[in-house]
């Protein structure tokens, strides 16, 4: 007789279950559904996706290697060149299984899409708890100041500073800034509430010159929500703004202060699951990832109020 392990059977199990279960329709509406809140865009500007297997390594860099320099570069005849060595140090992580659920009672099924208006429910869902994740890291990797901005400060000289703050610790000035709806609007309050030219201007300015002026790649404003008691709901981003930089990511070494490490699945990044009963059907989407601070050097947060 064959024995085996616990977790063979528990593999063995999870195996039938994606054979019997797994819907390549239902996966394949997730590929093309376009979020109307733009949750997976804002993700990918905090944390850029790193496609990755389940386990995998990266490496931490060590920011004083990546400014060393010297003046004994120069090869004397018949011998070599100086040799130089990085040790950044090496992470062993892996991608983390989630995903939810939704039963559905078939006395309850009203229209023919409804399978399609559960997933993009769950993916809805699944997103802004992945948003979530990523300004909670980006927050726990900050360093935080505390600032007013009313009618006698100047917010745009706040941010200036924390960026140069930022490029002084990390040697890279950030390329990226959040702020939250709430800075925002204190930000505008401030210079509308003053009376001279150069304050009626930056009332005005769009996100685009911001950015511009400051010498960012891209500027952001987070006005997502979630539901935060019975009764409330609360911002993501509220009355802070955050300086990092960030790159659309090529590899998993590259020099983003936030990464979010993807494992994809045989339809994409997500997987759906539709399992049958006598009287519900269970609706299932999963995904793998996991949202990683490879770096807080030069990670900036300004926390902002009106007094």
């Amino acid at each position: 007789m064959t024995t085996t392990t616990p977790n063979e059977i528990l593999a063995a199990n999870e195996s039938r279950f994606n054979a019997a279960h797994f819907s390549e329709a239902l996966t394949a509406f997730t590929t093309g559904w376009k979020d109307p809140e733009n949750l997976a865009a804002l993700l990918d500007f905090v944390a850029p996706s790193v496609p990755v297997g389940r386990r995998f390594e990266f490496k931490k860099a060590d920011n004083a290697e990546a400014f060393f320099s010297e003046t004994d570069d120069v090869r004397a005849i018949g011998s070599a060149f100086k040799r130089v060595e990085y040790s950044g140090e090496t992470v062993q992580a892996k991608t983390l299984n989630k995903g939810l659920t939704v039963r559905v009672d078939h006395d309850e099924i009203t229209t023919d899409d409804w399978e399609e208006r559960t997933v993009q429910i769950l993916l809805q869902r699944l997103w802004r708890n992945e948003l979530r994740r990523a300004i909670t890291a980006l927050d726990t990797a900050a360093t935080n100041a505390n600032k007013v901005w009313d009618g006698s400060s100047n917010p745009d000289g706040d941010l200036r500073a924390m960026l140069i703050a930022a490029a002084d610790e990390s040697g890279v000035r950030p390329n990226r800034l959040i702020l939250g709806e709430g800075a925002w609007d204190l930000r505008a309050s401030a210079y509308e509430g003053q009376d001279n030219a150069g304050a009626n201007a930056g009332a005005s300015y769009t996100l685009d010159q911001l950015a511009k002026k400051l010498f960012l790649e891209d500027a952001r404003v987070f006005s997502s929500r979630y539901q935060s008691s019975a009764s409330a709901k609360s911002a993501i981003v509220g009355n802070a703004v955050y300086a990092f930089f960030g790159q659309q990511a090529l590899s998993k070494d590259e020099p983003s202060n936030l990464k979010r490490f993807v494992t994809p699945t045989d339809g994409g990044d997500f997987r759906v699951y539709r399992e049958d009963h006598a009287k519900f059907t269970d609706i299932t989407v999963e995904h793998y990832s996991s949202v990683i601070a490879t770096s807080g050097l030069g990670v900036r947060k300004l926390t902002v109020s009106a007094a």
